[in-house]
């Protein structure tokens, strides 16, 4: 039962999210915020309200373990599985697509992260960091998005954002509201009591369930955006998806959650996890840099080393 329960939570978590996602974007498009600023800054904080919500109730009941491993474990799973299993079925060329600015944030950000992380600690002096870079991090994308409008390069009705509907009525915004407001903090106490039960039951600590159960969990709408941007052969979509994502994990997640409730760093991480998370974001080089496109051979590659992976985390 307390696998159903770990599933019934992670469902509810990203139903929830979706929800919310919906009901604030157009809340905010009738109060008159542009769709621009929506689309970079909405839609982003809320497709990643459900890693959010389990890093906040993880960190406040005292396993910051799984918080963390949340993190880490997606931002790995993100390069490696989420690419990996997408480029399996379709070629995707990004060596058409142009993501070095955001993919060198990305690594700054990786880098940042892991040398935080070796405070010991994740308290409110590292939260405040993480978070006034992102908010550097987003002042840029707003300017540069702006920028290119005013060349002409963005049309408004290139704009909308996901989950955008002018007809929405009020009532049923309210309602998207609502149930992502509820459903997102029960789905994540479901979620966490649950893979705290996962980790005694077979004696491994938080730290391995948040980044194997939970990691894998949240980092499933991620798979399936990238695997419909892979079969549209929208190589760009899939690629900043998951540059973007692992951005905003470490600088948002981290930093909101260690602002409510330290969190303090197990070993495990300084020693083996950072640096599987690091070296897999250094493996989107070729892609990013250097011409290359992600052929089924580097999909069963990445998906290869997901799995070394795994077993690794799982066998120690």
């Amino acid at each position: 039962m307390v696998f159903a329960y770990a599933i019934l939570g992670l469902v509810i978590l990203l139903l929830a999210g979706d929800a919310l996602v919906k009901g604030a974007v157009n809340l905010s498009l009738r109060i008159g915020i542009p769709a621009l600023i929506v689309s970079l800054t909405i839609v982003a904080f809320g497709t990643s309200a459900p890693e959010l919500l389990i890093s906040i109730k993880a960190a406040l009941d005292g396993v910051p373990g799984i918080a963390l491993g949340n993190v880490v474990g997606s931002n790995t799973a993100n390069v490696l599985l989420v690419l990996g299993i997408p480029a399996m079925i379709a070629v995707m060329h990004t060596a058409e697509c142009d993501t070095r600015k955001s993919f060198v944030q990305m690594i700054g950000a990786t880098v940042l992260f892991v040398a935080l992380a070796f405070r010991g600690v994740f308290d409110r002096f590292a939260a405040l960091i993480l978070l006034l870079v992102l908010a550097g991090f987003l002042w840029m994308a707003v300017r540069d998005a702006l920028a290119h409008r005013r060349a002409g390069d963005l049309e408004e009705d290139l704009e909308e954002p996901e989950g955008a509907d002018p007809d929405m009525p009020w009532w049923k915004i309210i309602i998207y509201l609502l149930l992502g407001l509820i459903g997102l903090p029960y789905g994540a106490s479901l979620l966490v009591d649950s893979a705290r039960e996962i980790a005694l039951m077979y004696g491994v600590s938080d730290t391995v369930i948040g980044l194997t159960l939970v990691a894998i969990g949240t980092s499933l709408p991620e798979l399936a955006t990238t695997v419909m941007a892979a079969l549209r052969r929208q190589a760009d979509v899939a690629l900043g998806n998951v540059i973007g994502s692992n951005l905003f994990n470490l600088l948002a997640i981290i930093g909101i959650a260690a602002l409510i409730k330290p969190m303090p760093v197990d070993p495990a991480f300084l020693s083996f996890d950072l640096w599987v998370m690091l070296a897999a974001s250094l493996l989107l080089i070729p892609f990013v840099y250097l011409g290359k496109n992600l052929t089924r051979l580097w999909g069963i590659v990445l998906t290869a080393l997901y799995l070394a992976y795994l077993t690794a985390v799982l066998a120690f």
